[in-house]
């Protein structure tokens, strides 16, 4: 029975990796920080069946302390800082986790247990300024964030340890994964329960930045098999998971609002730009500078080539799947609010 150690496993990507890994009959551990109440996050329903350990990404004596207790033959660094939005606000604290986190992860598997395999969570928020359409691994960096430049010194200790130490070290550059697990402070998970509580009357309308962004939007349960796939492979290397198609917010507002019913006609443009419910002729869609980057990434699309011709990764959650499962979810959400 392999054991597996995975960071950040009461987010999103956390809790589908840890049922897949459970599935396959993994004895699975996670890391928690402690709180002072405790939040089991959306592991909620299997917590159970895994093993906890008290640690934290800034404190490499817990991390070390995590990989002697769980003996982990594959490591998943799941955990991050990972709003975008915010690593602006709180810089140093993202540097932190996401960069020099990394770094205390791969010295507690060099110092207990060389011969672990490590998954690296990178993004292609470190294409940002996007050099070249579509991206691919061979694309040149240019993060527009400081969640960017720090995920890009993650992403580039990890191929440092693996050529210095030897040791399986993989990054998974994944693009735009969303589900019905996305926390509320995501745009997609933002959008789909706005439309939710607007088709409820429960909201007049939601405020939205930059609609022309494009993204290349997947599925977390498809994109944690790819984590998984990574590090069953002969050699460790370094994989770009996407779609390979991408759209607007715009987009996938009107896809979301689509599910429920309602037609979305746009009128003005850039910051006066609002969608009106054609049905009621009520605005639905604001936008609001507020919400817009101080550098904004606008085009992102990934080239999963290569993961699908040497991991045989595929995936198999469609835009418009995506889009209705979370719909869907957060309609039975907010009807069962009291």
């Amino acid at each position: 029975m392999k054991h597996a150690l995975i960071t950040g496993i009461t987010g999103q990507d956390g809790s589908y990796l840890a049922e897949l890994l459970l599935e396959k009959g993994y004895e699975v551990y996670g890391i928690m920080r402690r709180k002072s109440v405790v939040d089991y996050g959306n592991v909620e329903h299997i917590k159970d069946k895994i093993h906890f350990i008290y640690a934290d990404m800034t404190d490499p004596v817990s991390l070390v302390t995590a990989m002697k207790v769980s003996q982990a033959d594959e490591v998943y660094n799941l955990a991050a800082q990972s709003f975008v939005a915010t690593s602006w606000e709180q810089p140093l604290a993202t540097a932190n986790i996401d960069a020099i986190g990394v770094t205390n992860m791969l010295e507690a598997i060099r110092i207990v247990k060389p011969e672990a395999r490590f998954y690296q969570a990178s993004t292609s928020e470190m294409f940002g300024l996007v050099q070249e359409v579509p991206q691919s691994e061979k694309t040149p960096f240019y993060p527009r964030s400081p969640y960017g430049v720090a995920k890009l010194y993650g992403h580039w200790i990890t191929k440092n340890y693996r050529e210095s130490y030897d040791l399986f070290a993989c990054s998974g550059i994944l693009f735009n994964h969303e589900s019905e697990r996305r926390g509320k402070e995501f745009v997609t998970r933002k959008i789909t329960d706005a439309a939710a509580r607007i088709k409820l009357g429960k909201q007049e309308c939601v405020e939205l930045g930059n609609l022309s962004a494009k993204r290349d939007w997947g599925h977390s349960q498809d994109y944690v098999r790819a984590m998984w796939l990574m590090l069953q492979a002969d050699k460790p290397d370094d994989y770009v998971v996407a779609t390979g198609e991408t759209r607007t917010v715009r987009e996938f507002t009107e896809t979301a609002f689509s599910h429920l019913g309602i037609k979305i006609r746009w009128e003005g443009e850039g910051v006066d730009e609002k969608g009106i419910d054609e049905a009621t002729g009520k605005v639905v869609v604001k936008v609001n500078p507020q919400f817009f980057r101080p550098a904004e990434v606008e085009l992102l699309l990934g080239n999963p080539e290569k993961a699908e011709t040497k991991l045989g990764w595929k995936r198999e959650i469609s835009f418009s799947q995506l889009v209705e499962r979370m719909v869907k979810n957060d309609f039975e959400l907010v009807s069962a609010e009291k």
